[in-house]
């Protein structure tokens, strides 16, 4: 019975999520399967892979036949080079402390390029929101600026409006006194 190593669908429309699984070459996609070895979701960012590292290795090391992507899946996790590393072992070319070694070494050097990485992506990302606020805070000022020069010419249109209203009350003002004082004075 020829073993495939591939991915096995689920989630809704639009937002998939997948099992990988170890099933028969003749089985469908999403049908019968021998073992789920992990996930993989492609919606998050990055992506998120839970696998069971030795039923993985296990599995390949038997002559399970993994598809273009759980390949890359795999080969990501380091299964296909722990793989070839105690496929050296086995030749005698190195023992298996040596080749325990170099895995940790090749995962440590994979989790310190991830993580320079994730720090750059954050770094770019704040640099993007500094900015941002940057050019939100120069369209605020000369908004505000704007508002300032619009509120100043109404100020000063009102003053002026008021100054040409003063004189002519000031004006109006003794006309209408006089008057009273004239009408009374007849009366006498």
């Amino acid at each position: 019975m020829a073993t495939k190593i591939r991915l096995q669908r689920h989630g809704r429309k639009g937002y998939a999520y997948y099992h990988i699984v170890v099933a028969d070459s003749r089985a469908p996609r999403d049908g019968k399967f021998i073992e789920l070895i992990g996930t993989y979701n492609p919606n998050t960012n990055p992506a998120t892979v839970d696998i069971n590292f030795e039923k993985a290795l296990y599995w390949v090391s038997v002559g399970a036949q993994a598809t273009d992507t759980t390949r890359n899946i795999l080969s990501d996790k380091g299964v296909y080079m722990k793989k070839h590393l105690l496929g050296g072992v086995k030749k005698g070319a190195f023992t298996e402390a040596v080749a325990d070694q170099k895995f940790n070494a090749w995962v440590s050097e994979k989790e310190n390029k991830i993580e320079a990485e994730a720090n750059k992506m954050n770094s770019d990302k704040q640099a993007k929101a500094k900015v941002r606020l940057e050019a939100e805070q120069a369209v605020n000022k000369a908004k505000a600026e704007i508002l300032a020069k619009k509120k100043a010419e109404e100020a000063a249109a009102k003053a002026a409006a008021e100054a040409e209203a003063a004189p002519a009350a000031e004006e109006a003002a003794p006309a209408e006194e006089a008057a009273p004082a004239a009408e009374a004075a007849p009366a006498e």
